[in-house]
């Protein structure tokens, strides 16, 4: 599975990270090495979570597309 990050950098020093195709899937860093490696924790916790919107989804099918 492939997923891209988008990395800001903090107004208050430091890096935070979002991951737009999971909602609320966000970290952060005082460095981008740092964040890199929090992306990892926090995707994979975001993941683990059964929510009852994810339930209701099972028959559901993804496609990837090349435009």
């Amino acid at each position: 599975m492939k997923l891209k990050a988008i990395i800001h950098e903090a107004e208050e020093g430091g890096y935070w990270a979002e991951v737009p195709a999971l909602p609320g899937c966000v970290t952060q860093g005082e460095t981008v090495e740092e964040v890199t490696s929090h992306l990892r924790e926090a995707i994979e916790g975001w993941l683990s979570v059964e929510t009852p919107e994810a339930e209701g989804m099972q028959g559901d099918r993804v496609v990837e597309l090349a435009l």
